[in-house]
């Protein structure tokens, strides 16, 4: 029989994406067990759509803008106590390909993995690839992006990391490794959980058939918007003070501060100035969290 798989997404102020969202999953080739929209405080009419649009979507409604990490918990709780044994997290600014859902479903039970990611590209321009997991550089705790897959076949292949954007996760791993650390509002909370599922021994996946489509950072107001840039910043400072051994920080500090220099003077030549301080406020932010 096929497993029970959900599907919870996010949504904030993106009614239109998430209705584009929830009409892809409708078109997938393996039918999904549930889908579940939570809203964190939305001020539009995304409710009222999606319940008049898909009746049959459960809707959580958190009341305020918990975050990611927060918000998707809240739809995990709702999954986990329904009985699902798998749980498809994908942003509502994304569109699956019509066979993602089948495809993830496949590698997880063939390879015993317990989370398994599409191929994601960009919404805009679809044949451009945006993210295909990444390969842990253990003393830095950077995440090197996979290009290609090995041997450029199309077989699953082991990563380190997979992007919350969209995984597949087992009920195993929800039971064995737990949810998002909320302490993460937005950004590294899925480097935080992909670090903890490996340190479990648990598998990652990419299935680089299944495919999915993303408006890259349109949650945060764009790459580089003043909003991206505080919580990439603020994150990142978490992240690291969580992971980073003692011993870590002879190579981490050096490298953390040249790459923030780096980012200060792009952000400053293309004269970016608000979103420069917000990359500021971000680092003394996540230092004093």
């Amino acid at each position: 029989m096929a497993p029970l798989l959900h599907i919870v997404t996010l949504n904030w102020n993106r009614r239109d994406d998430t209705l584009a969202f929830l009409a892809s999953c409708q078109h997938q080739r393996y039918t999904p067990s549930h889908m579940l929209v939570v809203d964190n405080g939305s001020s539009d009419d995304t409710l009222v759509a999606v319940a008049a649009a898909y009746p049959a979507v459960e809707l959580v409604a958190n009341g305020a803008n918990l975050g990611f990490a927060a918000g998707m918990n809240a739809g995990l709780r709702r999954a986990l106590a329904a009985g699902a044994e798998y749980v498809l997290l994908a942003n509502n600014d994304t569109t699956l390909g019509p066979s993602m859902l089948e495809l993830l479903v496949a590698a997880a039970r063939a390879y015993d993995a317990d989370l398994v990611a599409p191929a994601i590209y960009y919404a805009d321009a679809p044949a451009r690839l945006w993210w295909l997991g990444g390969v842990l550089r253990p003393v830095l705790l950077e995440i090197r992006r996979c290009s290609t897959p090995p041997g450029h076949g199309l077989a699953p292949f082991a990563v380190d990391f997979v992007t919350g954007c969209g995984m597949l996760v087992s009920r195993r791993c929800l039971e064995t490794v737990g949810l998002f650390d909320e302490r993460f509002f937005m950004y590294y909370e899925d480097h935080d959980y992909c670090l903890r599922v490996r340190r479990a021994g648990l598998r990652i996946l990419v299935e680089p058939r299944a495919t999915m489509y993303h408006k890259v950072a349109s949650s945060s107001g764009g790459s580089d918007s003043p909003n991206e840039r505080y919580h990439m910043a603020r994150s990142s400072v978490q992240f690291f003070r969580k992971h980073a051994r003692p011993w870590q920080w002879l190579a981490i500090g050096p490298y953390r501060t040249g790459s923030a220099l780096r980012t200060l003077g792009r952000l400053l030549r293309r004269g970016q100035r608000e979103a420069a301080r917000a990359y500021l406020r971000g680092l003394r932010d996540g230092l004093a969290a």
